[in-house]
């Protein structure tokens, strides 16, 4: 049996991915599940973050839940590539914080027959397109976007409001500086 999955696996077709939405809105708790299945089913997998997220752990992709999985801290989208050999399931935590070049890097690796699982926010906290995440939902061949629940009103919540006084588009925080909102509220918010 084992050698039977073995050389399906071999044959692999690849694919991408993408796991899309809010801060608080359970991505990377996703990415965590979806991970955690493939090592149960004896796939290898590899798993990337930002070396700049340093929040919960500078070595393990953590979700707001406290769960957690061992990573491998990177510079750039390049070195994913690099760190990527003879694996079935690469996945890709905090994905807008990397360069543009990540959306070639995903392509390269489905092209090779890897499953290529991408986390990431789909918008910054002024509620533009964030980092590559947009090109990438538009090349994968499975998107799933999630919400958190706004903390004003109980809507479903797909907008990350900033409520530190910073205007840096890279800022990494958790619920002091950020909150969940829907979109009258957010831009109900921004007003005030």
């Amino acid at each position: 049996m084992f050698l039977e999955n073995k050389a399906n696996r071999e044959k692999q077709k690849g694919w991408i991915e993408v796991i899309a939405g809010s801060m608080f809105s359970g991505k990377t708790e996703e990415l965590l599940r979806r991970l955690k299945r493939a090592q149960i089913a004896r796939l290898k997998v590899e798993i990337f973050k930002p070396k700049v997220d340093v929040r919960y752990s500078e070595e393990k992709v953590v979700s707001h839940d406290a769960n957690s999985i061992p990573s491998t801290p990177v510079d750039s989208s390049g070195n994913i590539l690099l760190l990527s050999s003879e694996v079935n399931v690469v996945g890709i935590d905090e994905a807008q914080f990397f360069d543009n070049g990540l959306v070639e890097v995903c392509t390269t690796l489905a092209n090779q027959g890897i499953r290529v699982i991408v986390a990431g926010l789909d918008m910054d906290f002024q509620g533009k397109p964030f980092g590559p995440i947009p090109s990438l939902m538009a090349i994968a061949e499975y998107v799933t976007k999630v919400h958190a629940i706004c903390i004003r009103c109980g809507d479903l919540a797909h907008f990350s409001h900033r409520l530190a006084e910073d205007e840096k588009i890279v800022l990494l925080g958790e619920k002091n500086e950020y909150e969940p909102l829907c979109r009258t509220c957010y831009y109900k918010a921004l007003k005030d």
